[in-house]
């Protein structure tokens, strides 16, 4: 006897409305809807969905919150002028030259007015991951300065940033105030220079600071990003937990053939 496969959507335990916004959200993220492009019509979107009308306005309300889509009274939803945000991590790694400001403010000013927030700077025990990569005890601490970015007033990424604290006392490192040209400048300045950085990306539901901090909309993912910053004789000088939303921005590496 042949069992009869389930529907697609037999195993999607999400509500309908979450399903059609996970569909159109996929068609906006890859460019199939293309920025400033209108949505389908109500209607279009009740029969390819089978659903209610006001099932498709929940669906299209959730994609408004997330800043994907916007609507106005008596016109069609469209998408959003900038769909996903492409962030290129090797622009700004390098340190920048003297008297500069701190890359990523220049490499992202292509893309909107870029500003920075220093959030905090204190000694701080790093999260598992990054503590081992420093090779800290359990309970072992860094210093840690923690930022906001932003594009045109909106969050970006949240950056925690963990520095050993024998390379970091006595120098500007510890003081509440940005640094000019950002730390990669002062500690190749002070003789540590980044010679690798080693990048581990993963998606993951955002913590209670990431969710306030990002103004995001929901549990959608954030794309967590752990950098190991090495100098010269491979030693560490530099973890950083950076988060930003999953739906608003990617990350580009580009990579020469071996």
């Amino acid at each position: 006897m042949t069992v009869p496969k389930p529907e697609p959507h037999a195993l999607d335990r999400r509500s309908l409305h979450e399903r059609i916004a996970a569909d159109l959200r996929d068609e906006i993220m890859s460019g199939d809807l293309a920025p400033g492009a209108k949505l389908p019509s109500t209607a279009q979107l009740k029969s390819r969905f089978k659903s209610s009308s006001a099932t498709v306005q929940k669906a299209l309300q959730l994609l408004k919150d997330e800043r994907l889509v916007v609507g106005r009274p008596g016109a069609a939803v469209t998408v959003r002028e900038h769909r996903q945000r492409t962030i290129r991590p090797a622009t700004y790694m390098a340190p920048a030259a003297t008297g500069q400001p701190y890359r990523w403010l220049t490499e992202t000013a292509k893309l909107g007015r870029a500003r920075s927030k220093l959030l905090d700077v204190r000694e701080a025990t790093p999260p598992a991951d990054a503590r081992l990569a420093f090779g800290l005890p359990e309970g072992g601490t860094a210093l840690l300065r923690c930022q906001l970015l932003t594009i045109d007033d909106e969050p970006v990424e949240l950056v925690k940033s963990y520095y050993p604290l024998e390379l970091a006392r006595g120098t500007a490192m510890m003081e509440r105030r940005k640094i000019k040209g950002g730390t990669p400048t002062l500690l190749a300045e002070l003789g540590h220079p980044p010679r690798l950085s080693v990048d581990r990306v993963s998606a993951r539901v955002p913590t209670q600071e990431e969710y306030s901090a990002l103004q995001l909309p929901g549990s959608l993912p954030v794309l967590r990003t752990l950098r190991v910053v090495y100098s010269d004789r491979e030693r560490p000088i530099e973890a950083t937990v950076m988060a930003k939303a999953g739906h608003l921005y990617e990350l580009q590496y580009e990579f020469p053939p071996e």
